[in-house]
């Protein structure tokens, strides 16, 4: 009986195939869309690599332990959290056909340059998040399978940013020369103006994080980073971020996840001490009061409420403190709105921030590092204006709070590497709950702020008393490119895939 039915459902498909043309003319429908279409690829495309793509809310939390952010309480250890890293995966590459196919599509159009800087922008983006994870990568031989190779070999790290930092400019001068293209779900839809500005930003970004390469002539650092700034065409406001808009169409990973994980996120010492000591009202917004600390009588307006945890706590101990309530735990808009702030990944306080480190750095001259250092923090405090006041117990961000916000410690520091701990301390609030990997990366380039290291709890294998510094490559690779992975592995790790093996990046 089993063979019977699986000749009937063979025969069937045959049957189906045969006669599949005459079946798709009589139940076309006229309205639908039935060929894909620049725009539809470029949704695609541009949502790919900016939209939260994890498969739930506790992956959504993931970068954020790791980034020594949050951490977690009461139902299983968080990896990340204790400085665990696995694999990463070349899935991001799947991006590379659709941008191929989209300027197909494109070619002749009337928004063709913009098309072609949108592909230029996404490949850059795309490529720059996996070479940041695992150094080497395939890259020039990348998407070539149409003709033959599947086995691409790994480009250097320098080469691999040598092409990022062109495909930034083509896409500069692309976007220069374009009109508004449709398929953007951004809140740009489209403006080839704004994107161009994000586009120069982002590459800023890239460029900061080569620092320690500033001087090897091949990349050009400083002169790039100061053409750019030079030419103008940069963000304007906060207002003007590259990201998602979240709704109820579009909800944020945490909304209405108020589960035995969600729930129990507790805030760490790392962050909360630093917003404290920056009298920094985003305090209010990012955490709940520690529970005891209310039963105490102290108010929820009031800083002492607020009791982080120090991430790299024996976990069976912190989660005594979490069940005595001691603790602040995420601030409960995150699990309740559907549409709580944006999804920001290029904003203009991370641009401004940026600037002031180049300026301390001697990597421009115009403006202040302190102009650059306050716009940037001001663009970031505007962003929670926006936000509901009732979720931030009694301490609103409102324009006088900014405007009165640079004293004490928050006021610019009088030496330059004073400074430089200022700006990236701002960076690092800046990520919270937005983009927290580039929290992670700045910490391997700069060592600030210092993430809480416990080698009593430490799950990083090979060395308990640091912070890894990169994923593993694809186990994938093992079975399909052995040979380029092998060569790889050979000139930067020693032959060796390890999370504790510097790249060159960082060397």
């Amino acid at each position: 009986m089993k063979h019977k039915h699986i000749s009937i459902l063979l025969i069937a498909v045959a049957i189906g195939m045969a006669g599949c043309n005459k079946f798709d003319d009589i139940n076309d429908n006229p309205d639908a869309t039935t060929q894909v279409s620049s725009s539809m690829l470029a949704t695609n495309v541009i949502l790919k690599n900016i939209k939260f793509n994890g498969r739930d809310a506790q992956a959504y939390l993931q970068p954020n332990a790791l980034s020594k952010y949050i951490g977690y309480a009461n139902e299983s250890q968080m990896q990340s959290q204790y400085n665990k890293i696995g694999s990463s995966d070349f899935g991001a590459m799947t991006i590379l056909p659709n941008i191929q196919k989209m300027l197909e599509y494109a070619k002749g159009s009337i928004m063709e340059n913009s098309y072609k800087g949108l592909a230029s922008f996404s490949r850059a983006y795309m490529f720059y998040n996996l070479t940041m994870q695992m150094g080497d990568i395939p890259y020039s031989e990348s998407n070539l399978g149409e003709q033959g190779l599947y086995k691409p070999k790994y480009d250097l790290q320098e080469q691999v940013f040598i092409g990022i930092l062109n495909d930034l400019k083509e896409a500069d001068q692309f976007f220069a020369q374009g009109v508004a293209f449709s398929g953007d779900p951004t809140p740009y839809n489209g403006d080839p103006v704004k994107w161009r500005r994000a586009t120069n930003a982002f590459a800023l970004r890239v460029l900061m994080s080569l620092s320690k390469k500033a001087d090897l002539p091949s990349l050009k650092v400083k002169e790039r980073f100061a053409e750019i700034v030079a030419a103008g065409n940069l963000l304007k406001s906060q207002s003007e971020y590259l990201g998602l808009n979240y709704s109820v169409t579009n909800m944020h990973p945490m909304s209405g996840t108020n589960n035995l994980f969600t729930s129990r996120t507790v805030m760490s010492s790392l962050l909360v001490d630093n917003l404290k000591a920056l009298n920094d009202r985003r305090l209010f917004y990012f955490a709940d009061p520690a529970g005891s600390q209310i039963a105490g009588g102290v108010a929820e307006s009031s800083y002492d409420a607020y009791v982080g945890v120090d991430v790299s706590m024996d976990y069976d101990l912190m989660n005594v403190e979490h069940s005595a309530n001691r603790l602040s735990l995420l601030n409960s808009r995150y699990l309740k709105e559907v549409a709580s702030e944006p999804r920001m990944m290029m904003t203009y306080a991370e641009q401004q921030l940026i600037l002031a480190e180049a300026h301390i750095l001697g990597w421009i001259n115009a403006g202040t590092a302190q102009e650059y250092y306050e716009s940037g923090v001001k663009a970031a405090l505007s962003g929670y204006m926006s936000q509901l006041g009732s979720y931030a117990h009694g301490n609103v961000i409102d324009q006088a709070y900014i405007n009165g916000y640079f004293t004490g410690e928050a006021a610019f520091k009088a030496t330059p590497d004073e400074q430089l701990k200022q700006i990236w301390m701002q960076r690092y609030v800046l990520n919270f709950m937005q983009d927290p990997l580039v929290s992670y990366y700045e910490y391997r380039r700069t060592g600030y702020p210092e993430f809480p290291i416990n080698p009593a709890t430490s799950l990083n294998e090979n060395n308990k008393n640091a912070i890894p510094v990169r994923w593993l490559y694809p186990g994938s690779e093992t079975s399909y490119n052995l040979d380029n992975l092998t060569e790889a592995l050979n000139r930067q790790y020693d032959g060796f895939d390890e999370i504790n093996k510097v790249m060159w990046l960082l060397k």
